[in-house]
């Protein structure tokens, strides 16, 4: 029987339905009966009057989003094995042996000076309103969490107040702001803020500026224009903002010094300009320059953060990788996206996140085999939940050290922030007051916080970053849980045969065993002694 993984013609993120929801026409997406008259609810016929503005998911500035395509094959193909015997990482006696003692922290980096609390990390998020809006509860709750943040392309060009003198980055207002409201919530060296660069940061001398005037250690080359194929993009209501956007040299549509779309826009003949970045050009030659200058600009780690390209593309990432000794690579697979990435390319573009993962295994091994420099890996690419971060771990053992999360905290720090403005309106909803009228009684964290900060550091504290913090706090503990039944007391000591698969589709694909072959040699001996 046929299967259709994709749906098209209609979607919420695009702000459009069909007529006839329930008869379409499955290879087109059109209502079986297009009827004259129709207003053009569908994507097509909202296409016919807004042409290219239906090309990105909307609203712009309050959403992310991801994909709603169906791949053959992704994690949930898969199920941890947990056993009854023993232990690894600690003693194996049922009063040492229990969940709270499984160490999740991880060490990476050339020098392995890089701590995280927790194996995870929020990848590059940039320029966009959802981002910079969402910054505080971001930063606070990372920072706090003790795990790793990333400074995504494009945020000092956007930023009006970025000082900028000969095509370099003098001073900044949002870089410096990010970077400090992280740096003065981190405890204990935990943790980790990166800044990344696409080609127009590079351009621009943004991780130089990082580096020396506020002391970033951390920086990250983007391959691509962004971790779709291109994406990434920002719309702009203001005619100034667009004109300094172009001046920067931007690619901004339509031309905003042009005097006829002066008049268009003043008119209201359309709303919004586009800004849109150049795809980067990799080859081994600029990429050993650009890492030769950023050591010597004083860069203690450079990472290196690619997406779903093609098979070719993810061996030169990890070759690079590898010959230039970058301290992580994260490899994002298809499918997401917090900025404006064309909703079409998000659906039909790009390796899936299970394929892909598979691949970056097999090529690190190829290397490791060959007893070449293998940097930390981490992956990315729609996960939200313990269990998936399991198999993520499981799935590139022993090379993964991270997951790349960034739509689901996101997630987790708006839902902190709006609670905190139904306190402060006194417009708390039912569904949540049922819990208390106060951030100490509805964040579950709140009073452990309060105890380790001090009531003065914690009153101070937006709820955004609480949010994020009981967020993770949830998933430490799942992990811990998931971790302990398996009988892994730490992150390092997860294996592929932590998991197996469930068809034999994922099995052929993964190399992960199919469930029904999983301690086959090991059960016939148990039988036949």
């Amino acid at each position: 029987m046929a299967t259709r993984f994709s749906q098209i013609n209609a979607s919420a993120a695009t702000l459009t339905k069909n007529r006839t929801e329930g008869s379409v026409v499955p290879a087109s997406g059109m209502c079986v009966t297009c009827v004259d008259g129709c207003i053009g609810m569908c994507e097509i016929g909202k296409s016919a009057y807004r042409g290219h503005e239906v090309i990105y998911p909307q609203p712009f500035g309050v959403i992310t989003t991801a994909a709603e395509k169906t791949y053959p094959i992704d994690y949930s193909h898969f199920n941890i094995m947990g056993t009854a015997v023993g232990a690894h990482g600690v003693e194996a006696d049922s009063d040492k042996a229990i969940f709270p003692a499984v160490n999740l922290e991880v060490a990476f980096g050339h020098d392995k000076r890089i701590k995280f609390r927790c194996p995870w990390l929020i990848p590059g998020i940039g320029s966009t309103n959802i981002a910079k809006n969402n910054w505080e509860g971001l930063a606070i709750g990372s920072a706090l969490a003790g795990t790793g943040l990333t400074i995504g392309e494009n945020v000092v060009g956007m930023d009006p107040e970025s000082v900028i003198e000969n095509g370099r980055t003098i001073d900044t207002a949002d870089l410096k702001r990010r970077v400090k409201l992280y740096k003065d919530h981190q405890r204990d060296g935990y943790g980790a803020i990166v800044v990344q660069a696409n080609i127009e940061d590079t351009r621009l001398g943004v991780q130089e500026y990082a580096i020396e005037k506020l002391g970033v250690e951390c920086v990250e080359l983007k391959w691509g224009q962004g971790a779709k194929d291109i994406g990434g993009e920002v719309k702009i209501k203001d005619l100034a903002k667009a004109q300094l956007l172009h001046k920067r040299g931007y690619l901004v549509m339509p031309d905003p010094t042009n005097p006829d779309v002066i008049k268009a826009f003043e008119k209201g003949a359309f709303r919004e300009f586009e800004r849109h970045s150049r795809v980067g050009m990799v080859t081994e030659e600029s990429f050993a320059r650009r890492l030769d200058e950023l050591r010597k600009a004083g860069a203690k780690y450079i990472f290196l953060k690619t997406g779903a390209y093609r098979p070719a593309d993810l061996a030169r990432a990890v070759l690079f990788s590898s010959r230039y000794k970058i301290d992580l690579l994260t490899v994002d697979g298809a499918g997401g996206g917090t900025g404006m990435s064309p909703w079409r390319m998000m659906n039909e573009w790009g390796v899936p996140p299970v394929v892909l993962h598979t691949l970056l295994y097999q090529y690190v091994k190829r290397l490791a085999d060959k007893r070449k420099y293998v940097p930390a890996v981490a992956v990315a690419g729609g996960f939200a939940f313990e269990d998936q971060i399991f198999k993520g771990l499981a799935l590139g053992a022993p090379f993964v050290k991270l997951v790349g999360m960034a739509r689901a905290p996101i997630a987790a720090a708006m839902v902190g922030k709006t609670i905190g403005r139904t306190i402060d309106e006194d417009q708390i909803p039912v569904y949540i007051k049922r819990f208390g009228n106060t951030k100490e009684e509805i964040f579950v964290t709140a009073n452990a916080l309060r105890r380790e900060l001090g009531q003065k550091e914690f009153d101070k504290l937006p709820t955004g970053a609480l949010g994020l913090y009981t967020y993770y706090q949830r998933l430490t503990q799942g992990l811990r849980q998931l971790m302990a039944g398996s009988r892994k007391f730490a992150v390092e000591l997860i294996s592929r045969d932590d998991i197996a698969a469930l068809t034999p589709e994922a099995a052929d694909t993964t190399g992960i065993r199919n469930i029904m072959d999983v301690d086959k040699e090991e059960a016939e001996r148990i039988l036949d002694s």
